[in-house]
């Protein structure tokens, strides 16, 4: 069951420290942590939910979905990054 998943596993690992650096730029920011942590919880959900579903049906076009990711990542802890040194 677990094989179809091995191709997303470095997306999946990437995104989950994506979530806390965007969670903890929230935090900084002084974003009420009850209603950060309510949205965090119900955008991990809605991923599980998109990324169980969408595997089955998109598993052909992995690479270009990896790719998307990845870049969609790396801008945004970029941008996180590059706000909190600013200290804004």
């Amino acid at each position: 069951m677990l094989e179809q998943y091995l191709p997303f596993v470095g997306l999946i690992i990437f995104g989950n420290i994506e979530n806390l650096v965007l969670s903890s730029q929230g935090v900084v920011a002084g974003v009420n942590p009850i209603k950060l942590g309510i949205a965090s919880i119900l955008c991990v959900a809605m991923w599980l939910v998109i990324g169980t579903f969408g595997t089955q049906l998109l598993i052909d076009y992995v690479s270009f979905i990896e790719f998307i990711g990845g870049l969609a990542i790396l801008i945004l802890g970029a941008q996180a990054m590059i706000t909190s040194i600013r200290g804004e």
